[in-house]
């Protein structure tokens, strides 16, 4: 297995602390799409496997129903997308995605997480060498489909890497194959469950247990934050 599978297997794409901050996030995400590419998910793919995103996450129809409204509204604020990078104690990089319509509230929340628990925020673009920016689909698994062929099969769409998990198969290529990807499994009729985009590390840093407790403790804020969006570290915790 690759690097992908070795991050999954570490990260498991842990659940944000409560189910309220789920959905705003996630409704916040599908009013940024809706307001880029129209709120009809059938002319709008990523506002389509968004919408699914939610699906999975039980996300009650009238929450999503107002997030596409939201998009249409004259007075809705101007989120950004905006990145921001540091150092953990131990020397764990941290790159951390915000949707803000106030940048200048989130930077200085962002900084004052990372003062309290002894660590530093960087400067754009220093720990960007640290990471690989990566889409990734979770699709369900087909009677009679055989991964191998599945990987050999989707290569030409710029897929790396392709591997099952439990009753699921995970995908994970380039951050710029995303559209032909999506198209060609729709078209194939697998059944997306959810997609993420992905930053995964091609050179971690191992800590015993106590030690990634310190970082944790800087990740766990920074999560509670309702302007990140996402949390990525090179860390893997000694077995």
């Amino acid at each position: 297995m690759g690097r992908a599978y070795e991050y999954r297997k570490a990260r498991k794409f842990k659940r944000w602390g409560n189910m309220a901050r789920v959905f705003t996030r996630l409704g916040r995400e599908i009013t940024m799409a809706a307001k880029n590419g129209g709120g009809d998910p059938n002319l709008n793919p990523r506002l389509r496997l968004l919408l699914q995103n939610a699906r999975s996450e039980n996300m009650p129809k009238d929450t999503v129903d107002r997030a596409i409204k939201k998009a249409t509204e004259k007075d809705l604020k101007d989120y950004k997308d905006l990145v921001y990078e540091g150092k953990a104690m131990h020397g764990i990089a941290l790159v951390i995605e915000t949707a803000t319509d106030n940048p200048t509230r989130t930077v200085a929340n962002v900084r004052s997480y990372f003062t309290k628990c002894n660590g530093t925020l960087g400067t754009t673009g220093m720990l960007d060498f640290l990471f690989d920016r990566k889409c990734s689909f979770q699709v369900e698994a087909k009677e009679g489909i055989n991964i191998e062929d599945l990987e050999l099969e989707l290569i030409d769409y710029g897929v790396e890497e392709v591997f099952a998990e439990e009753d699921t198969i995970m995908i994970f290529a380039e951050f710029t194959s995303f559209g032909p990807i999506q198209k060609h499994l729709e078209e194939n009729e697998f059944v997306i469950k959810s997609f993420r985009f992905e930053r995964i590390p091609n050179e971690t840093k191992t800590l015993t247990a106590e030690e990634a407790a310190d970082v944790e403790k800087l990740i766990e804020k920074l999560e509670e934050d309702d302007d990140v969006t996402n949390v990525f570290h090179n860390m893997v915790i000694a077995e």
